[in-house]
């Protein structure tokens, strides 16, 4: 299949094209970046140099493909998606712009009047461990956030098994690297500001907190801090549980839920420095690492999520969801493993 990348200079793109130039069922004929048009790829991600040839073109230059990936900042792809579904074939857009299914809830998030409320509907929240036959025949992909994917993920089993006690809040509680915010992050994402910090910057009002809610049902407090790291997205769930629950029960729930998922890592060991999940294992590669525990003292369930956020947070999530719209394996271009020690 012949794809075009929409926004390939930024973190998301570059982890995009270093993904489709390795898979073998495709060919990026196209990547643009009107900041950076005319430039060679390599410019942009140093890692890809001697793996492309290609160039970057403004975004109105991008030719018709089989499949269209969006990487543009939020709100930028509102407004032009009717034209990439036009021409564009498959649209995997990586943006929030087609993530949540209630209009209003732009102007409480985003700040802003969805142009075209009608896609949102039509739009297929991307979580192949949750909807993995309506991607099978999806056009419009919208990819998740990487703290709400990395929460959903922790927290979905216990809420479907009705182990929550829905009548309080469950409060996230979301760990991000420094990448999260992009490459145009601003003076926060500075190297003298960023380096040791361990940093509230979305205490409350998140908007990953909507997608959340959305998929888990259920209401959700999130509050995200800034850590020192480049890469990796840690969700700590702190549910108000319905009942005791023992820890056989909670294996039972999370090995039903996540049975035979190529991408899911149950991890909940008795001992060692790994017994838990952590992002750092997973840098580079498209795999979550769950956890869990009952906490009888505070009555509550914990949940966690650990998870790249350029990948299974980002490019690899929206890799595997194109795969199941386009009909090749699940798994095709995702195989690295990640590395240890970084």
């Amino acid at each position: 299949m012949k794809v075009a990348i929409v926004g390939g200079s930024g973190y998301v793109g570059g982890e995009l094209l270093r993904l489709l130039l390795g898979h073998p069922d495709v060919e990026v004929a196209q990547v643009s970046s009107d900041s950076r048009a005319g430039e060679s790829v390599g410019r942009a991600h140093p890692n890809l140099r001697k793996r492309t040839d290609l160039t970057f073109v403004p975004h109105d230059a991008i030719r018709p493909a089989d499949a269209t990936f969006v990487a543009v900042p939020h709100r930028q792809a509102m407004a032009r998606m009717p034209a990439w579904l036009a021409t564009g074939g498959l649209v995997v857009d990586l943006s929030a712009d087609h993530r949540l299914k209630e209009p209003s809830l732009y102007r409480t998030y985003y700040g802003v009047e969805h142009p075209h409320p009608e896609l949102l509907g039509q739009s297929v929240y991307g979580v192949p461990e949750i909807r993995r036959e309506a991607l099978r025949s999806a056009r419009l992909i919208a990819n998740p956030g990487c703290i709400a994917l990395a929460s959903i993920l922790a927290l979905r089993p216990i809420a479907a098994a009705g182990l929550v006690d829905g009548s309080r809040p469950a409060i996230v509680d979301a760990k991000s690297g420094s990448s999260a915010g992009g490459i145009d992050a601003g003076p926060g994402a500075a190297h003298p500001e960023r380096t040791g910090v361990m940093r509230p910057y979305a205490p409350s009002g998140h908007r990953h907190t909507a997608e959340i809610e959305q998929e888990t049902g259920l209401t959700i407090a999130l509050s995200a801090h800034a850590v020192d790291a480049v890469r990796g997205v840690l969700a700590t769930v702190h549910a108000p549980a319905a009942r005791a629950v023992e820890e056989k029960e909670l294996w039972k729930v999370y090995r039903a839920a996540y049975a035979g998922e190529p991408f899911v890592r149950l991890v909940h060991e008795s001992d060692g420095i790994h017994r838990s999940p952590d992002p750092k294992v997973l840098a580079g590669s498209n795999y979550a690492d769950l956890g869990f525990a009952f906490d009888a003292h505070g009555r509550r369930l914990l949940a966690f999520g650990a998870l790249d956020n350029l990948m299974k947070g980002a490019a690899g999530n929206a890799v595997q969801c194109f795969n199941l719209a386009a009909g090749f394996p699940e798994t095709r271009g995702l195989e690295f493993a990640g590395l240890h020690p970084v």
